[in-house]
C-alpha cells in the first residue's frame, strides 16, 4: 500500500520535498501538493518586475502546469491541521497523511503598519511587488525610504538590493540628481554572517550616497514621514516597506507554533508531533527565512521521507548552509555563502560583485524551474 505523503505549500521548500520523494519512491508514495497560490514566483523575480526589466507574466510558474506525473496539485486554501493525526481540512475537502510536511511560509501583514496601506508601498507579496512597478513607473524624483517594519522578515539581504536597485533605476531616468534614498534596517549590519559582504554593500551605499540606518524599524507612516523604533522620523515622497510577517493563522491554531514560529529539531526538521515536518519559513530552525534556505530543509526532509518509505533508518542531517546572489545594480552581482549552525556563530563569505555572476544566477533559477516544472525558462528576455 502506498504511503499518503500530504505537502502543504508550494514554495522552495514544498516544490523540492514533491519533486525528490515522487522521483525516489514512485508508486510507493501518494503525493498530494496544496497551495491556495495561482503559482510560484521567486524572490527575485519581484524585484525584476518592480524595476521594470521583465513583464509579470514571465515570473508566475502556474502549478497547473506541473508535469511530474507522481505529484496529485490540490489547489486549495489550508483551513484546518491537526497534527496528533495528521488530518488537514481544506476547501477542497480533508486529506489525511501518513507523514505531513507543512511549508505554508509566513503571511505578511501590511495592515499591522499604522499608515503603510494608505501612504506607502509593500513590495514583499507578489501583489505588492507588481503594483510597485506601477508606482516606480510614475514616480518623477524624491525622497525615497526602503525600510523594514519588523523581525524577522524574509530574505534579509533584499532591503539592501532595493535600494541599489534604486538607484540604478532612478540614475537610468534621470532623476537621480533630485532624489535621495534612505534605508532603515533592523540589524546592525547589511549581511551579519557575512563581514565581507557587508562591507561591501556599505561600501556600495557610500558610492552612490545612500543614507543607512542601522539598528531601527519603521512603526508607522504619518503625514509623509516615516516613524522610527527610535522616536526619529524620516520624511519621504516614495515609500517601500517590508511588511510584518506571521506564522499563519491557520499554523497558529493547530497548537504547533511555540512562540510565534514551529519548532523543529534543528538537523532533522521533524516537529514534536510523529510523523509531521515543518520547513522553510514557518519555522524558528534558526536560519534566515529565504528560499534557499527552504530548498536545503526541503531536501533533507524529502530524503528522511524516502529512507521512512523504504523501511531504512533517516540519516540525512541538515547543515544550514546557504547561497544567494546579492543585486549590486548596472548586471553587477555577487554570491554569498552562509552557514547556520545549532549552538555555532554563523560564518559567511563573498564572491564579487561581477557581471560574471548574471549567468549564474540565471542557471540557479532555470535549474529549478527545470527540476520542479520540467520546462525551460530565463528570467528576463536575453
Amino acid at each position: 500500500m502506498a504511503t499518503r505523503v500530504v505537502v502543504l505549500g508550494a514554495g522552495f521548500g514544498g516544490l523540492e520535498v514533491a519533486t525528490t520523494v515522487t522521483r525516489e519512491c514512485g508508486p510507493d508514495v501518494e503525493l498530494t501538493l496544496i497551495d491556495r497560490a495561482e503559482g510560484f514566483v521567486f524572490g527575485f523575480s519581484k524585484l525584476d518586475v518592480m524595476f521594470g526589466r521583465t513583464p509579470p507574466g514571465r515570473v508566475l510558474h502556474r502549478y497547473a502546469d506541473l508535469v511530474n506525473p507522481g505529484v496529485r496539485f490540490v489547489s486549495a486554501t489550508v483551513t484546518a491541521i491537526d497534527p496528533h493525526t495528521r488530518r488537514i481540512e481544506t476547501t477542497a475537502g480533508p486529506f489525511e497523511a501518513d507523514l505531513l510536511v507543512v511549508a505554508l511560509g509566513a503571511d505578511l501583514h501590511p495592515e499591522a503598519t499604522p499608515g503603510l496601506l494608505e501612504g506607502g508601498n509593500e513590495f514583499y507579496t507578489v501583489d505588492g511587488a507588481f503594483r510597485a512597478r506601477e508606482v516606480l513607473e510614475r514616480f518623477d524624483g524624491g525622497r525615497v525610504v526602503v525600510a523594514v517594519t519588523s523581525t524577522p522578515f524574509k530574505c534579509p539581504p533584499a532591503p539592501s538590493e532595493t535600494a541599489l536597485l534604486m538607484h540604478e533605476f532612478l540614475t537610468s531616468r534621470g532623476l537621480r540628481d533630485r532624489s535621495e534614498i534612505a534605508l532603515v534596517m533592523p540589524l546592525g549590519t547589511p549581511i551579519p554572517p557575512s563581514p565581507d559582504a557587508s562591507a561591501a554593500v556599505l561600501a556600495a551605499f557610500a558610492e552612490h550616497g545612500i543614507e543607512w540606518h542601522p539598528e531601527r524599524l519603521v512603526r508607522g507612516l504619518s503625514d509623509g514621514k516615516a516613524l522610527l523604533s527610535d522616536g526619529g522620523e524620516l520624511p519621504y515622497d516614495l515609500f517601500l516597506g517590508v511588511p510584518v510577517h506571521r506564522v499563519p493563522e491557520v499554523v497558529a491554531a493547530s497548537g504547533m507554533a511555540v512562540d510565534g514560529w514551529v519548532p523543529v529539531d534543528p538537523l532533522t526538521l521533524e516537529t514534536r508531533f510523529p510523523g509531521v515536518y515543518a520547513i522553510g519559513d514557518v519555522t524558528s530552525v534558526g536560519t534566515p527565512k529565504a528560499g534557499v534556505f527552504a530548498e536545503g530543509q526541503g531536501a533533507v526532509a524529502a530524503e528522511r521521507i524516502v529512507a521512512t518509505i523504504r523501511g531504512d533508518a533517516p540519516e540525512t542531517r541538515y547543515e544550514g548552509r546557504g547561497i544567494c546572489y546579492l543585486e549590486f545594480g548596472h548586471d553587477r552581482i555577487a554570491k554569498v555563502d552562509v552557514t547556520f549552525r545549532a549552538g555555532e556563530k554563523p560564518v559567511g563569505t563573498l564572491v564579487g560583485p561581477s557581471v560574471a555572476f548574471t549567468a549564474d544566477k540565471t542557471g540557479f533559477g532555470a535549474e529549478r524551474i527545470r527540476r520542479w516544472f520540467g520546462r525551460d525558462w530565463t528570467p528576463a528576455d536575453q
